[in-house]
């Protein structure tokens, strides 16, 4: 199977976490829209009159005649198909609910430099975000990675799902790397709490494909237009 994945193709974004799946499991991919084309082929694919079950928004993946949409659903189809999830059922629906909680995770992390509104520049709600970023790195965050920390805990480890790594191990490791980025201050004090998520992204860190792939060009720098921004007033 050759996978299409559509993603914006400056930012990494929600496809990120897509991107590491199949980056780890070494799966036959295109990143269409950084391709020639490649924009005018996402774009009409969710806006063209022909198609009949249109995605809202990317990230989506056309598997064959699939077309899925998503982050967390996307995961869900590819897991067991990457060997990144457990075949039954009961294992897989919780790690689509530890995915669900990632989502929840991300919605925040963007809203720290747009709580108002998303059509709205960042310079526009400037005093708003540093409000919502206070209490995001004080009572959110915290208490979002305090909650990963536990399952991890509980599950007996290394991974979250105990002896066995999945896809969520990957999300962790994005989610570290990108507080680090837009938060190193905030985040730094975060850590300390939370070691043992430390410890799956510094595993994730040193696995072959993964390392290959953060050290490649189809690895996009963290920038001010994706969801992990580094606002330094922010950062507190």
């Amino acid at each position: 199977m050759r996978y299409q994945l559509f993603y914006w193709p400056e930012i990494q974004g929600r496809g990120e976490f897509v991107r590491l799946a199949l980056e780890d499991a070494g799966a036959d991919y295109a990143d269409v829209a950084r391709t020639s084309a490649g924009m005018d082929r996402m774009m009409a694919m969710m806006r063209g009159p022909r198609e009949k079950r249109p995605p809202y928004a990317p990230p989506f993946l056309k598997a064959g005649k699939l077309v899925i949409a998503q982050a967390a659903e996307i995961l869900l189809y590819l897991g067991p198909k990457l060997k990144l999830a457990p075949k039954g059922e009961a294992d897989r629906l919780w790690l689509h609910q530890l995915q669900l909680t990632v989502t929840d995770f991300v919605k925040e992390v963007h809203d720290t430099h747009h709580p108002v509104g998303a059509g709205l520049y960042y310079g526009d709600q400037k005093e708003e975000a540093k409000r919502y970023a206070e209490g995001f790195l004080s009572e959110r965050a915290p208490k979002y990675l305090g909650y990963f920390e536990t399952v991890l805990k509980r599950s007996g480890g290394p991974w979250l799902l105990g002896r066995r790594f999945s896809y969520v191990d990957l999300s962790i490791f994005q989610i570290v790397e990108g507080m680090r980025y837009a938060f190193p201050k905030g985040m730094a004090r975060i850590e300390k709490k939370v070691p043992g998520l430390v410890d799956v992204h510094d595993r994730v860190m040193k696995r072959p494909r993964i390392k290959a792939y953060i050290a490649s060009e189809r690895r996009i720098p963290f920038n001010e237009s994706g969801i992990f921004r580094h606002y330094p007033e922010l950062d507190r």
